[in-house]
């Protein structure tokens, strides 16, 4: 091997190290409400998520044997968990909650396309902001700053409440639940996904897995994962819960959204090119937490938990 190569090759070693050594001293690891709402603003005003993910800022719905855009995935996942939990049962001009509405791309789709009264809240104010400006005035949503662990609404104030992986950032998993069924009226219908871990107690993760599941929380602002079996549980014996709890694991369906996120960058350049080179930085940035996320899907250690139950 020439010098050249052999310098080359310690050279790429080296910028190697100092990127990963960089992603893991500026980690986002959550401390309060607070810094999760600057980690979305930031996300939001960069306008970085939107150019590469679009209006809804979620992981899509992959039929199987059928090939799929990735933002038709997106838009494919919100029919698929409006049909399985029911909430397409309610007529138009129903009020729904969607609990951590990101842009609002979820919000105005459930609009559109279903007839929905919509209200969207979101803790970043940044999002609300952007809301508002991407949603036409006949669209019939509208956006607040609010706290999902703190909901302004009435008991019953509405039909149907919609949460597309929103749990993952709350603190209180309890609460969370609560909050979300006592602003629904009896009989409403709960619609609801999120990134879950497996059983941790019925199969303890190893050391490399504690050492990813560590990473998954710290780059992305998550206090703590919880089974899907233990939210079940949360909901079943919540008080304004009719205590008939349906979940599913959609790792199957939902787990080409990741290496999807990286190509949707060398399908459409432009749309990090023209945010300048400081764009660059930060989406290069993002890629090991998307690699140690399509893992740990793939292998189980995460699952991405479907849940609906009615008030």
């Amino acid at each position: 091997m020439s010098t050249y190569l052999i310098f080359s090759f310690f050279l790429l070693l080296i910028l190697l190290l100092s990127y990963l050594i960089l992603w893991r001293i500026n980690t986002r690891k959550y401390v309060s409400s607070g810094n999760v709402a600057s980690a979305y603003d930031s996300w939001t005003e960069d306008k970085l998520l939107e150019r590469l993910w679009g209006e809804h800022i979620h992981l899509g719905f992959y039929p199987p044997n059928k090939k799929i855009d990735f933002r038709e995935a997106k838009v494919q996942f919100v029919h698929e968990l409006v049909s399985w939990s029911g909430l397409d049962k309610l007529p138009r001009g129903s009020r729904v909650l969607d609990v951590g509405c990101g842009i609002g791309g979820s919000s105005r789709l459930l609009a559109d396309y279903y007839g929905f009264n919509v209200t969207g809240i979101t803790i970043s104010p940044a999002q609300v902001k952007r809301a508002k400006e991407l949603t036409p005035k006949n669209c019939k949503c509208n956006f607040k700053v609010m706290d999902a662990l703190d909901l302004k609404f009435e008991d019953g104030a509405f039909d149907g409440v919609w949460s597309v992986e929103a749990g993952a950032h709350m603190s209180n998993k309890t609460k969370f639940a609560d909050q979300m069924l006592r602003t629904l009226r009896p009989g409403g219908y709960l619609a609801l996904a999120d990134w879950n871990s497996r059983d941790l107690n019925k199969q303890p993760p190893t050391m490399i897995e504690k050492i990813i599941l560590k990473q998954l929380l710290e780059q992305w602002v998550h206090p703590k994962f919880m089974s899907i079996k233990d939210f079940s549980s949360i909901l079943t014996k919540n008080k304004n819960s009719s205590g008939q709890v349906i979940f599913d694991n959609w790792n199957y369906y939902t787990n080409p959204s990741w290496f999807d996120s990286i190509f949707e960058g060398i399908r459409r350049p432009n749309a990090i090119l023209t945010l300048g080179p400081g764009a660059i930085v930060k989406s290069i940035r993002e890629i090991p937490t998307i690699l140690l996320m399509d893992w740990a899907f793939k292998k189980g250690l995460m699952e991405f938990g479907v849940y609906k139950c009615r008030g």
